[in-house]
């Protein structure tokens, strides 16, 4: 008798062999992937825009800047497409995953890496319109989703988190070819920043960068294996206490009727079915960190799973969408009382 291959198997044996090589042997490189042609798409904005910067982009394991250094960190994973796979799996998400996504990052961390090749956050002037530079960073910060002060670029109104990324999103909206931000902006209050941008950039883009990162260790940022990158993210994830069954035995069904036993759904499957849209909905309109609100879901699904609740497939658009305004009014008491619960 011959036995047709199981794929699941063969990507199951793949991905746990994966999990367990050191970035570092994975031979992983820009050169030769759709990185590599995005990364010169942004080169050509920059030189379009008459800045001589052009910040070495390399892989790391996140998006960023080192402080203080015009060089831009992308996230490794999207330099393979298995690695990719291994994201989206582990992290129910993948953070810029399109073309178009990623040069959209790619333009926010260009912000980062002009403001230190000058040294811009030190001037006066920068402060005055940005803040202080020496402010501390909070991973909660507390946006205001209508605020006319700060640009729009990145979801979670992330300009609104520090001065140094106010700085680096007005300038990635600057620097976007089809923003209009002369238009789009013009009444609003963060105009007054784009047009210090417009000019700063007049004054130091065709200057040599007074810092540069010649001397930085790329490697540093992939060293250990996979498994132990993704144990990081673990470690960061709350705890959510055990407040909340009552609630959730409002929302779901706690029995079937008969002979729907094939209709309807298990609430805990039904929150996995759409966990992702509702951490991406819910992170962008909190500005809450995604590992806060993926240990929120997970509780649901856990305890939706012990209660044995249901969902009637009649009304899983109603109920999703109480399940997300749900959800959505825990994070901000998180965000705001610092718990999911007001006490």
């Amino acid at each position: 008798m011959m036995f047709k291959e199981n794929p699941a198997d063969d990507w199951h044996t793949e991905r746990e062999k994966l999990l367990q090589s050191n970035l570092c042997e994975l031979g992983l490189k820009l050169e030769g992937t759709r990185l590599e042609k995005i990364v010169d798409g942004l080169y050509e904005e920059l030189e379009s825009a008459k800045i001589r910067l052009k910040p070495k982009v390399y892989l790391s394991d996140e998006w960023g800047c080192p402080e203080g250094l015009p060089i831009i960190g992308i996230p490794f994973y999207l330099a393979d497409e298995k690695l990719s796979r291994i994201e989206d799996e582990i992290m129910e998400d993948i953070e810029a995953e399109s073309d178009e996504e990623i040069l959209r990052y790619l333009r926010h961390e260009a912000g980062h890496a002009f403001n230190y090749a000058y040294k811009l956050y030190e001037t006066e002037e920068w402060q005055n319109v940005f803040g202080p530079y020496s402010r501390p960073y909070c991973e909660d910060y507390r946006p205001d989703p209508f605020s006319l002060n700060f640009v729009r670029h990145i979801s979670g109104w992330y300009a609104q988190k520090h001065p140094d990324e106010d700085f680096a999103e007005t300038f990635a909206v600057w620097l976007t070819p089809d923003s209009n931000w002369l238009e789009t902006y013009k009444d609003w209050g963060c105009h007054k920043k784009l047009l210090y941008v417009d000019r700063i950039v007049a004054k130091y883009g065709p200057m040599d960068p007074l810092v540069t990162a010649e001397n930085y260790d790329v490697a540093c940022d992939l060293r250990g294996s996979i498994t132990e990158h993704y144990e990081k993210f673990r470690a960061e994830e709350s705890e959510v206490p055990a407040y909340f069954d009552g609630d959730l035995k409002d929302i779901f069904a706690r029995k079937v009727p008969p002979g729907k036993e094939d209709d309807w759904l298990p609430a805990h499957q039904f929150l996995i079915n759409h966990r992702r849209s509702l951490i991406r909905k819910i992170t962008y309109w909190t500005g809450l960190n995604d590992a806060t609100v993926r240990s929120l879901i997970q509780h649901f699904v856990n305890r939706c799973k012990s209660l044995e609740l249901y969902v009637n497939p009649e009304k899983s658009l109603e109920v999703l969408m109480e399940m997300s305004a749900y959800a959505t009014t825990l994070c901000m008491n998180k965000l705001y009382k610092g718990d999911f619960i007001m006490k």
